[in-house]
């Protein structure tokens, strides 16, 4: 979208005759400044001494127009025509509002529409359920309530993406084993029956107990998953993938390891967890991620973790904070159920920024477009190709 066409569409939405699609665009646009998603007063600073007065000024006129009105529907179309004159003059068109080297577009919060007919849906609560006798429960079409009985536990759908395993009690005999799993362009959430919150990244499964042993916890993932544990000293939380194992008693961390990224992390917001991998462990404190390759199962510990990046799946935003194409891509095609296929050289660019997941693919694609990449959509395949001569 050009800067002239931006500027009609606040015209119009000033004027009262803009469109719904327009006035959603521009309410992201304002919404995204307000939150300082696009930019704050102190990166401005940094990059346009003639930015910052503008962003002095905008604050006057929003004090002055509400004396004058007393509309806060005024003031904010007054807002979001300044912020929205302000992005465009600090660059809009290439959206270097982050990146002090200039090197990456940002990607902003407003999703931007696509004139492209085709396009593809974004993911959403899917999943299946596989009990311990091998039967399968679709949990798209089941309806609220009890699902199954297992072992001492009684599955219950709670709401659209949420089950939980209530009344579950220390296990005295066979232990029942469920699996939970969600499918490309799918997520859900499981309340374990200790209270241990689970929730699932799309492409990824849970294998857990019904009700847990006497002396541990212990369960198996592949994917993503982020982890809310309840706290008990007496019976230690495992969390095991294909190269490494978690260990806590009670904490809130997220663990990424996917068979097509080359390495495993795991990141700790709240408490303390202990990594082993290949007989090697660390120990993490909160905003630290265990990094483990899968070349070597070495643990890698890395500190001063975006927090809100590695957590943006759960909270239903993309965050990429200076992401090559190809991670970009392979997050795609995870959500939107895609292939993505790469015409000519590997992309070498990178990108920063966030924007909600709720989105269908074109508007994600439309911002990626302002790098040097195109990208197009044929059924449920994305083309990318280089601009770059």
């Amino acid at each position: 979208m050009s800067k002239t066409e931006f500027l009609k569409i606040i015209d119009k939405y000033l004027n009262g005759i803009s469109t719904p699609e327009e006035d959603m665009l521009l309410e992201r646009y304002y919404e995204s400044f307000q939150s300082g998603q696009l930019w704050n007063e102190a990166e401005l600073g940094k990059k346009d001494d003639e930015g910052t007065l503008l962003l002095s000024r905008l604050k006057e006129a929003m004090v002055q127009k509400k004396q004058q009105t007393g509309t806060i529907r005024n003031i904010k179309r007054y807002f979001l025509w300044a912020a929205a004159s302000v992005i465009l003059m600090v660059g809009f068109s290439y959206l270097f509002l982050f990146n002090p080297n200039k090197k990456e577009p940002v990607i902003t919060a407003g999703a931007v529409k696509s004139q492209s007919q085709a396009d593809v849906s974004p993911g959403g609560n899917k999943a299946i359920l596989t009990l311990g006798d091998g039967s399968i429960i679709d949990l798209d079409s089941a309806g609220n309530g009890r699902l199954s009985q297992q072992g001492n536990a009684s599955v219950l759908k709670i709401n659209a993406g949420e089950i939980s395993y209530n009344n579950g009690k220390n296990n005295q005999g066979k232990i029942v084993y469920n699996t939970i799993t969600t499918p490309k362009g799918g997520q859900y959430q499981v309340t374990l029956s200790d209270g241990t919150k689970v929730w699932l990244n799309a492409a990824s499964s849970l294998r857990f107990p019904t009700s847990f042993a006497e002396k541990q916890r212990e369960v198996e993932i592949t994917g993503e998953a982020y982890f809310e544990v309840a706290k008990d000293k007496e019976r230690p939380f495992h969390v095991k993938a294909d190269i490494g194992e978690v260990e806590v008693l009670g904490t809130h961390f997220n663990v990424n390891a996917y068979d097509e990224e080359a390495e495993m992390k795991t990141t700790l917001l709240e408490g303390s967890v202990k990594i082993t991998a290949g007989g090697k462990s660390g120990l993490l404190k909160p905003g630290q991620q265990a990094v483990v390759p899968r070349t070597n199962s070495n643990v890698y510990v890395k500190n001063d973790i975006d927090m809100d990046e590695v957590v943006a799946w759960k909270n239903g935003r993309f965050d990429f904070n200076n992401t090559d194409v190809t991670s970009v891509m392979r997050e795609i095609a995870r959500w939107y159920d895609v292939e993505v296929v790469y015409e000519g050289p590997t992309p070498t660019d990178h990108f920063t920024g966030k924007m909600t997941r709720n989105t269908n693919a074109s508007n994600v694609l439309k911002i990626l477009s302002l790098s040097d990449e195109h990208f197009r959509i044929e059924g449920r395949k994305i083309i990318v190709t280089s601009n770059k001569k």
